[in-house]
């Protein structure tokens, strides 16, 4: 009896168990065909068919934002460029993603050439997926045959664990399904640059001079401390040196928010008012991991000079680069500093107070609604949503997902999340990824996803919640209901929140009216629609029957609500 071979998509799928990547997202195609028939009857790894390739391509940055590896497998052409704008996003947010895909085989591309034949998919250029994707991944291969298939694959998943960026590997069409040897039982590891040891010393005594002159330093901690785990090094750098701390809001929860040292998530004039202040007082920034958008020009232009600066591509303090530094290397090289010079660390920084419940959120509802307190307004929202999450001690069993939307600065304004559950599209700035990221956050954290979208950003990728029903997610989906694209409205016209008929949206702001409950039932969601904070408070109880089906809640809001975080933005 002949034995199945072992082939090199076979390969690809161990490498990725053995990484811990149990679940590959995925949107078919005849080009992929050996791979995606590999992944169906493979013991460990499963198969996620997603609605489209946005969903798939959220789904999948959102599993390795929480995994630490995602995985998706697209169709040549006509769906790798489909799912280009996630793939970007994972590639800007730092979230190691692998892009699988095919492409016509040595024979389409003989009869090609002999015969001038367009194959499907195709552009014209067979190399043009590839050619496309090195823009947005650090390493992209394209293997016309078996041979050193294993190690350009090893090679690639090296890359996505070392940069926590995605890679894109396809191969000729009949490669996937020729034979390959068995990679080794021991898995993939990064690797581990090392620091030039007087490059070091010197970036860390000019820090440590700038550190210690100052009356008020602050650590400013991003994204990148969590991605390459790097949060409990951060955590002993914040104890041995008493310094308070925040976080920009795609780096919020790169700890676990209970700390007594975190005064909150600096995003800018949509934080709070004592966060502001403290950035404002602050003469010294030990910024870690950060990725600075401009939702921090005010920031730059007023305290570069004050920041050491240490991420995965830079080290800088003042105005002095230093090149051949890691950021592990130099966070460690300051941890030896502070414990060294103790007793003058730690320092007794103590963080202000938290605002007291209703605030933050009472204080920044849109006052034009204060008169009725059961109508619902971004701020209403979550001033009950984070009360029932505290209340119910569920704060560690959720991960919640962002795209780029009101809700998403109302949101940083939240304490007492657990480590690595704000999942937000802050530096791409996507709209809809929140919607698409559900199903990824649950299967990659194990916890419950809760998405807060706008309804555009919801309309776009609605399918979603398809996907979330098909796998028996219990992920729940809030739509801010007003009909508008409210975050982009502020930037455009921002008196066109004010009352009266005369101030008005621009029409290519205003959205359609949708029928959510029907939508929710149509694609096997349980349908919800709250328009007053009792509503929204005897629903936040029912979600918690739900087991195996997702939830699509309608939070209806006023067209007009602005929240003063987004005020703020738009006017300072």
């Amino acid at each position: 009896m002949t034995s199945t071979p072992f082939t090199v998509a076979d390969y690809l799928l161990t490498r990725l168990k053995q990484l811990n990547v149990t679940e590959v997202f995925q949107i078919p195609g005849d080009y992929v065909k050996h791979f995606t028939q590999a992944l169906e009857h493979f013991d460990g790894v499963s198969a996620v068919g997603a609605m489209n390739e946005l969903d798939a391509g959220y789904a999948a940055d959102a599993y390795g934002r929480t995994r630490g590896l995602g995985a998706i497998s697209l169709q040549y052409g006509v769906s790798t460029f489909s799912a280009l704008n996630a793939v970007a996003g994972a590639y800007v947010e730092r979230s190691p993603v692998v892009v699988i895909s095919a492409c016509p085989g040595a024979d389409a591309r003989q009869i090609g050439s002999m015969y001038g034949v367009l194959y499907h998919h195709s552009t014209g250029n067979l190399n043009a997926d590839q050619e496309v994707y090195s823009h947005v991944t650090v390493a992209a291969e394209t293997l016309s045959t078996s041979v050193g298939a294993a190690g350009r694959i090893d090679a690639l998943l090296v890359a996505a664990l070392t940069h926590r960026r995605p890679v894109y590997i396809a191969c000729y069409k009949e490669v996937w399904g020729e034979p390959c040897p068995r990679p080794h039982a021991q898995p993939l590891r990064a690797q581990v640059p090392h620091s030039e040891a007087l490059a070091l010393e010197n970036a860390v005594q000019m820090a440590w001079t700038q550190i210690t002159a100052a009356k008020k330093p602050l650590i400013f901690a991003g994204v990148e401390v969590l991605r390459f785990g790097l949060s409990d090094l951060l955590q002993e750098l914040i104890d041995a040196s008493g310094m308070l701390y925040t976080t920009t809001s795609l780096g919020k929860t790169v700890l676990d928010e209970q700390g007594g040292k975190f005064i909150g998530t600096y995003s800018d004039a949509a934080s709070i008012a004592s966060v502001r202040e403290q950035v404002r007082e602050a003469d010294c920034f030990l910024t870690l991991g950060t990725i600075i958008t401009d939702d921090y020009l005010w920031f730059v232009e007023n305290k570069y000079a004050q920041m050491v600066l240490a991420t995965s591509e830079e080290i800088r303090v003042g105005y002095f680069k230093y090149s051949g530094v890691t950021m592990k290397d130099f966070m460690q090289a300051l941890l030896a500093r502070f414990r060294h010079a103790r007793p003058a660390y730690p320092l007794d920084c103590v963080a202000p107070p938290q605002p007291q419940y209703p605030d933050p959120w009472a204080a920044n509802s849109d006052p034009k609604y204060n008169h009725d307190p059961q109508t619902l307004t971004y701020n209403r929202f979550f001033q009950h949503a984070m009360k029932f999450l505290h209340e119910h001690k569920l704060l560690d069993q959720i991960v919640m997902t962002y795209g780029v939307s009101s809700a998403m600065y109302v949101a940083t304004n939240a304490y007492g999340l657990a480590q690595n559950s704000y999942l937000c599209s802050a530096a791409w700035q996507c709209i809809g990824f929140e919607t698409g990221a559900a199903s990824g956050a649950q299967l990659g954290s194990g916890k419950r996803a809760w998405a807060l979208a706008g309804d555009g950003g919801f309309m776009m990728v609605c399918q979603s919640l398809s996907t979330l029903a098909r796998n028996k997610l219990n992920a729940v989906i809030f739509v801010m209901s007003n009909a508008v694209y409210a975050i982009e409205q502020v930037y455009v016209d921002i008196t066109s929140f004010e009352p009266g008929p005369e101030h008005r949206f621009d029409t290519f702001d205003l959205l359609p009216q949708w029928d959510y409950l029907a939508l929710a039932k149509a694609y096997g969601a349980r349908g919800f629609r709250v328009t007053t904070v009792d509503e929204l408070n005897h629903t936040l109880h029912a979600l918690q029957s739900l087991h195996d089906q997702p939830a699509l809640v309608e939070v209806v809001i006023p067209q007009k609500d602005l929240p003063r975080q987004m005020y703020r933005l738009g006017v300072e």
